[in-house]
């Protein structure tokens, strides 16, 4: 259970779920650093809403086809701090992470910032494949979701939140956000689980991946990238 004690931070959690009971428990830590952490969930039948509610997070059940844009879309509107975090519910966030995502956002240059990367398990090859993601976020000013995006609610809002897609919402909200100001990475880690590259492998993983961030540059709409990506 989340302890009642006052939070210092401004800042609200907001994790998107489908079937993550088993990882809730693990965001135990953050939660009690920050003002609240927002479970929004899309229809899970694991349990997951229950699991939230008993751990004393916010649990908000969320209906409708926008896919994982619309749940975080719900979630930061209900939160009620200046600073939104949007985390997955597989990912571990670094100590003092609180303090480091006040820090970005007091430069009121940053739009958006977000953590380096780093995956619980694997060998070589996926280290080697992280290592490059890391590179891309910080030269090419392109994190993605799994490392964690925050923003301040202001800018946020000015840029209409995350589009409610069936993929893509992460790529689509950086790109916006790059337009007023810039795009921060922070060199401390956030853990995240290696579940997604075993299904396929961590080439296969990457090369679909790549596929269908080429797809939308090409102008495929995201429904078919998103069936694209289910199917394979």
């Amino acid at each position: 259970m989340i302890s009642t004690q006052k939070k210092t931070s401004n800042i609200s959690i907001i994790v998107p779920t489908l079937n993550e009971a088993d990882n809730l428990s693990l965001l135990q830590t953050a939660a009690a650093e920050v003002n609240e952490l927002i479970v929004a969930d899309g229809g899970s039948t694991d349990g997951t809403v229950k699991m939230a509610r008993d751990l004393g997070y916010r649990i908000l059940e969320v209906s409708g086809t926008g896919g994982r844009g619309m749940q975080l879309n719900i979630g930061a509107d209900n939160a009620s701090s200046e600073i939104l975090l949007f985390l997955h519910a597989d990912t571990l966030l670094p100590s003092d992470f609180s303090s480091r995502v006040q820090s970005c956002l007091d430069d009121p240059g940053n739009s958006l910032g977000a953590f380096s990367l780093k995956v619980d398990s694997g060998g070589f090859l996926l280290r080697c494949i992280v290592t490059f993601a890391n590179l891309r976020s910080r030269l090419l000013s392109l994190p993605y979701g799994d490392q964690s995006l925050f923003m301040r609610r202001n800018d946020f809002l000015k840029i209409g939140g995350f589009a409610e897609v069936p993929i893509m919402e992460d790529f689509i909200l950086v790109k916006a956000a790059k337009k007023r100001g810039k795009i921060r990475t922070l060199p401390q880690t956030v853990t995240t689980s290696g579940r997604r590259w075993q299904r396929l492998g961590p080439i296969r993983t990457t090369f679909v991946n790549q596929l269908v961030v080429l797809g939308y540059y090409m102008g495929i709409s995201p429904r078919k990238l998103a069936a694209f990506y289910r199917k394979k």
